[in-house]
């Protein structure tokens, strides 16, 4: 510990011991925790899908929207069983981290597979923006419906957002398993929390004891006019778009296939388990929401607070003591596990990007863990766009929304597209089935896309839609420059290949004083065995360079001799690379560059001190037969020498 680096100390301090390689295995996931961990996500849409499918219908067809809520509340459902249907043959068929990017890739090649990855990339990230936005919603509908002095939680959106972003990503930096702990229980909360909501109203539903919401409370969305029939006013196109927002609430369904690594052995059986038993969940949650939002007339507000479930459960508990114990219960749930839906990414993003990144389309930083067995550097980088999208956005769930089912559609219509392909091929049980559930699953995901990008452009899908073929450009781009560097620098010749093209090898040893470093260097250059070693310093201070040289000339420390070289403007990088040049432009000749760097390890020392060496090596570093060695000297440790009265050496 006393040889660690002030920055490792801190980081240990914060992120705990660091886990070994051997202890991937250990840091799985156990089902229960994966429903936890991988499901939050997706059983928290539940919060806010029937309420963006009624965003949009009350304005039109104002209280008959609570009667055409069911019928779309149905179709919503029948698309989540085809999408579970679709990705229980993506989990056993495709066990590594990367779901419909496996598919498609494994399918339809690693270029249109950049599409997908494009696709889940973009959903992660505003993913975590939703779900923590729609969190704190949660909170503030809370002090909306029972007061108490909350109601300056209204202008704490944003930075509790921001504080909630920043909590998950170091908790997901402490390691997977930590994770898991930390973010399972608000899933079972919520689950439990809408339950009691749905038992308690349908009791007093059956003894004609539950209340309406006030259709004209002021804040409310406004309400359209049904007309004559409750059809009236609303075409196929609302509905359209009401199904397409409802489709929100699927998100997050493709997390388990994307997380799949995070399971213990076997990986497939448990995935699939899992995410049946996640989307069983969700359809009685999506249904039990919509239906109570059916009865009870539970509207939308233009701000967004109070919620739909927020006003179920305020409806159904009443307004006595025991009533704003149960409505507290669900809010604090509902705010948990959409702060905890929002860790999702957390764990499926870093995969997904260490996983394109080893196919060479992210940059391979992406594909190294970190101080605790984590992808750290994936999940800095989703924390750090997420952050930006939620100070963009100014942490509106309305805003983000249109961003929202895009991506995530588009995930599905790769997965159910790649998957029907796969079939196509193979002679198998069952096989036209499969071809007509992922088929049908592709082409109900890509109308979702289409309707989202045309009814939602203006909303501020237009950006998704233009961020897609650029981000898949940029992958592009990416892997077109790692081939060509592999091209390089494997294009390897013919036997003999190592053995040197040059007939002589000279060492120039930078010096900027005479002193224990510039001695270390000198000495590493006779072990080099040149045929010739030079100490060179550059002179931008006649007087300095007289007095080093008569110092160099007084001194029997060394017997190499010190070259002066003018350098009266100063460009200190430009003359070496001129004395470089100059050295090696026979073409017979190879030069190694001696750099002694001296480290202060106090502040006082970094400040007092400024370093030029990485400069020179940086100038020197693209020309040919050109090699730079930077050698570090620990001064501190030839103080610590002086001061227990010995004498410092050069190594």
């Amino acid at each position: 510990m006393a040889l660690d680096r002030p920055t490792y100390r801190i980081k240990r301090h914060l992120l705990g011991k660091p886990l070994t390689t051997e202890r991937i295995s250990d840091e799985k996931l156990s089902n229960r925790t994966a429903l936890g961990v991988l499901a939050s996500d997706c059983i928290s849409s539940s919060a806010y899908g029937s309420e963006e499918m009624l965003r949009v219908l009350v304005p039109v067809v104002g209280a008959a929207a609570f009667t055409l809520l069911m019928p779309v509340t149905g179709a919503i459902l029948f698309v989540l069983l085809l999408l579970t249907l679709c990705y229980s043959d993506v989990v056993v068929i495709y066990t590594r981290a990367g779901g419909s990017y496996v598919v498609a890739r494994e399918n339809f090649g690693p270029n249109i597979a950049q599409i997908a990855s494009v696709a889940l990339l973009v959903d992660y990230i505003v993913t975590v923006a939703v779900q923590v936005s729609a969190g704190t919603n949660a909170l503030i509908s809370l002090a909306h419906l029972t007061g108490g002095g909350w109601t300056g939680l209204d202008h704490l959106q944003l930075p509790v957002s921001v504080a909630v972003i920043v909590l998950l990503a170091y908790g997901n930096l402490r390691g997977i398993r930590e994770a898991g702990r930390t973010f399972a229980l608000p899933a079972y909360l919520f689950m439990a929390a809408v339950g009691l909501v749905l038992v308690v109203a349908g009791a007093r539903g059956l003894t004609g004891g539950l209340p309406h919401a006030d259709l004209h409370a002021p804040g409310v969305v406004p309400l359209g006019t049904p007309g004559n029939g409750w059809l009236y006013g609303a075409s196929l196109f609302i509905v359209l778009r009401s199904f397409a927002n409802g489709g929100s609430s699927l998100t997050g369904l493709e997390a388990i296939s994307n997380g799949i690594s995070a399971f213990r052995e076997p990986q497939g059986r448990n995935a699939r388990r899992t995410l049946i038993t996640m989307s069983c969940v969700l359809g009685v949650l999506v249904l039990g929401v919509s239906t109570l939002a059916h009865f009870t007339h539970a509207v939308p507000y233009t701000d967004g607070t109070p919620t739909v479930i927020a006003q179920e459960a305020h409806l159904a508990f009443g307004s006595g003591p025991l009533g704003m114990v149960g409505l507290t219960f669900v809010q604090l749930a509902t705010a948990l596990v959409l702060y905890t839906g929002a860790n999702t990414p957390f764990t499926g993003f870093p995969f997904l990007a260490s996983f394109v990144a080893a196919d060479r389309f992210l940059p391979r930083v992406l594909t190294r863990r970190g101080h605790r067995l984590a992808f750290s550097n994936g999940i800095i980088a989703l924390t750090v766009v997420s952050l930006a999208l939620l100070l963009v956005t100014g942490a509106s769930v309305d805003k983000l929304v249109a961003l929202y089912a895009i991506g995530v559609f588009t995930a599905f219509t790769m997965a159910g597209s790649g998957l029907t392909a796969y079939h196509l091929r193979r002679r198998e049980p069952y096989r036209r089935v499969k071809i007509a559930v992922n088929g049908l699953a592709a082409v109900i995901s890509a109308a979702v896309v289409l309707i989202f990008a045309v009814t939602k452009f203006t909303e501020g899908a237009w950006l998704v839609v233009v961020v897609f073929p650029l981000g898949v450009w940029a992958l592009m781009r990416i892997n077109r420059e790692y081939r060509r560097e592999a091209a390089a620098l494997e294009s390897i010749q013919a036997s003999g290949a190592d053995r040197p093209r040059v007939r002589r090898h000279l060492v120039f040893v930078l010096v900027d004083t005479l002193d224990l470093a510039t001695l270390k260097a000198l000495r590493y250059a006779h072990e080099l065995r040149p045929d010739e070693i030079r100490a060179v310093h550059f002179s931008i201070d006649e007087a300095h360079g007289r007095r080093l040289a008569a110092r160099w000339e007084a001194t029997a420390a060394t017997t190499v001799s010190l070259e002066l070289v003018a350098c009266p403007d100063r460009r200190l990088r430009h003359a070496m690379k001129e004395l470089a040049t100059r050295t090696t432009a026979d073409g017979e000749t190879s030069l190694t560059v001696l750099v002694p760097r001296r480290l202060y390890s106090n502040t006082l020392g970094k400040i007092l001190h400024r370093g030029t060496g990485e400069a020179m090596a940086i100038a020197l570093e693209q020309l040919p037969h050109v090699a730079v060695t930077i050698l570090p000297f620990d001064v501190s440790r030839a103080l610590r020498a002086l001061a227990e009265g010995r004498s410092p050496q050069p190594d």
